[in-house]
């Protein structure tokens, strides 16, 4: 094995473990680096940050995946730079790992367009970590509203509001809206939490842009239906902790959700070439960058053009269809055979809204509603990885369909941020509690 090429791969998303996946038990050594040690199914992160699932439930070990392959070896680190023209990766303490070839697929995270300290008041969704904070914020509002309204005898319904309305924001706002006016309406006697606010901004002329019109147009329908408000050509210009600023007006909020940008990872800027504003590398047809035949970008941080000119989209398979062909190419360099240049196919998309209602598009093949909505279940369940998530997923989906009821709702994190509520509540003036108030139930 140690006369074998090594082959490095950063990141265990989709592109990343489908490479190792495609060089397995082949004659190379590979290692592959990620600063955590699971891979996350991101297209379900969503249901956790609205608790549906749990983390368990979408995410695996990338130890225990690739446990049966001889030749391929885990590290747990995060690699901060390449030195291409050494062939090294160093990592964050320091220590640099030599390579024959390198495939990166560290991905993306979101963008917040210049403006990093947004995050703190509207996080984005793209780790477990992202979803279990925006789960814990988006339950604390309720309890915090049931607190006000026991010791005040009244609160105001709640706002929340998702900036951006790609995939990731409708799934996110429709979801909520589920939890408000279904998973938790009978939990709550001092509150009626069907009557909170769900409020999706997106600057474009629709949501689901990458969609046909009519997908489009039909998506937008079952929000509302379902009690979100879309504002189009709503850019959202300012953000400060409990309200967003859309154009010149302000609006308050409880919880806010980022689900728009993207930006690669830093990493794609250390290799010295040429990168696009959101820091994806131009890559060569066949996915290296220029002058260095042995490096491979792939999936989010890749940029490259379809035959029609059309950029590859961002997606799961595009990721992995990069991954099979970087690894065939390196396969081919070892038998001495040309190189192929990469061909992207689209398998179409889809995006489920809610209960029942999703939107599909393979070419000129389209799907609403049920139908759909049951054709995106199969989809993501037979693309999880290991039998025991597929069962865990779909006995929680099958239970959750027939009650209504969100299995995952847990508040995580410190509880210090509880007490400060707590204290500020009990700080308001107490004449306003009224004796009749502790006692009856909201009138819904």
């Amino acid at each position: 094995m140690k006369n074998k090429p090594k082959v490095i791969i950063i990141g265990g998303g989709f592109g990343g473990l489908q490479a190792a996946k495609e060089l397995a038990n082949k004659p190379v050594q590979v290692t592959l680096i990620d600063k955590k040690n699971h891979h996350t199914f991101q297209p379900l992160l969503y249901q956790v940050a609205t608790a549906v699932l749990s983390p368990g439930e979408i995410a695996s070990p990338i130890r225990r995946i690739l446990h049966r392959y001889q030749n391929i070896e885990v590290i747990l680190g995060e690699a901060v730079d390449i030195d291409e023209k050494n062939q090294t990766v160093k990592l964050h303490d320091g220590s640099e790992i030599p390579f024959d070839y390198l495939i990166l697929a560290a991905g993306a995270r979101h963008s917040y367009f210049g403006h990093d300290d947004w995050e703190n008041d509207a996080p984005g969704l793209k780790t477990i970590e992202d979803a279990l904070e925006i789960r814990r914020r988006v339950l604390l509002a309720f309890e915090y509203a049931e607190r006000e309204a026991y010791l005040m005898g009244k609160h105001e319904p709640l706002n929340f509001v998702v900036v951006g309305g790609g995939p990731t924001g409708v799934e996110l706002a429709g979801a909520i809206a589920g939890i408000a006016r279904q998973a938790l309406e009978k939990d709550f006697k001092m509150i009626d939490t069907t009557k909170a606010r769900v409020i999706l901004f997106e600057g474009g002329k629709r949501i689901l842009s990458t969609f046909a019109e009519s997908l489009s147009e039909h998506a937008k329908k079952d929000l509302e239906d379902l009690g979100v408000e879309v504002h189009l050509d709503s850019f959202v210009s300012d953000l400060e902790p409990g309200r967003v600023k859309v154009g010149e007006n302000w609006v308050d909020c409880d919880v806010a959700v980022w689900a728009t940008g993207v930006a690669a990872s830093p990493l794609g800027k250390t290799l010295g070439v040429l990168t696009d504003k959101a820091g994806r590398v131009f890559v060569e047809p066949d996915l290296t960058i220029p002058n260095y035949k042995n490096i491979f970008v792939i999936g989010d941080m890749a940029a490259l053009k379809q035959e029609n000119g059309e950029p590859v989209p961002g997606v799961a398979p595009a990721a992995m269809q990069m991954a099979e062909n970087a690894c065939a190419n390196i396969l081919r360099d070892l038998k001495r055979q040309p190189r192929a240049n990469f061909k992207y196919w689209d398998k179409g998309s889809m995006a489920t809204i809610g209960r029942n209602r999703a939107i599909v598009e393979a070419g000129r093949f389209k799907l609403t509603g049920f139908v759909a909505w049951l054709a995106w279940l199969f989809i993501h369940i037979i693309s999880l990885i290991g039998f025991k998530n597929r069962l865990y997923v779909l006995s929680e989906w099958f239970w959750a369909y027939l009650t209504r009821e969100r299995s995952a709702r847990l508040i995580t994190g410190d509880a210090e941020e509880l007490q400060d509520a707590i204290r500020f509540l009990e700080a308001k003036p107490l004449p306003e509690i009224l004796p009749e108030n502790l006692s009856k139930k909201v009138v819904k």
